[in-house]
């Protein structure tokens, strides 16, 4: 009797690696999605809910990836919702149409930026199999940047 499923005696195949395996593929789709939300802003809250959903049931390293995931996604929230308060009150108190406009597009493209660091960082070592090394940090998980090898 022959079983493709997983069962809990196949040896070939511990839990910790399926758990290892699918948390990856999980984590690869959410930042693939913030990627696409430069296109169509639908899909990054697509990804913050997949990484919300799934954070407690991925292993340890993967769960960083969730975890900084989580972050990016709320804080450019957070930063948008402020630029926008701001722009609002720059309207309100008369500033010229032109302060207006470099405040927009300054954090669209520091946010753009920012979304695409961050996302590489996090598919680099996610590809590596490592994990982030500080999820809660506000630039880019505490990945040094530099040109040389």
């Amino acid at each position: 009797m022959s079983s493709t499923a997983y069962s809990q005696t196949d040896t070939s195949c511990p839990p910790q690696d399926v758990l290892n395996r699918r948390g990856k593929v999980l984590a690869a789709v959410v930042y693939v999605l913030y990627l696409g939300s430069i296109m169509a802003v639908v899909t990054a809250p697509i990804g913050v809910l997949i990484a919300h959903l799934r954070r407690r049931s991925a292993a340890d390293w993967v769960e960083s990836h969730l975890l900084f995931q989580i972050r990016t996604f709320w804080l450019g929230a957070l930063g948008g919702a402020v630029v926008l308060a701001a722009w609002y009150l720059l309207g309100l108190i008369g500033a010229p149409s032109w302060v207006s406009w470099v405040l927009g597009y300054g954090f669209f493209t520091a946010c753009l930026g920012w979304t695409i660091g961050r996302s590489g960082v996090g598919i680099n070592r996610l590809l590596n199999d490592r994990a982030i090394d500080a999820p809660r940090s506000l630039l880019f998980g505490g990945a040094t940047v530099s040109l040389t090898d």
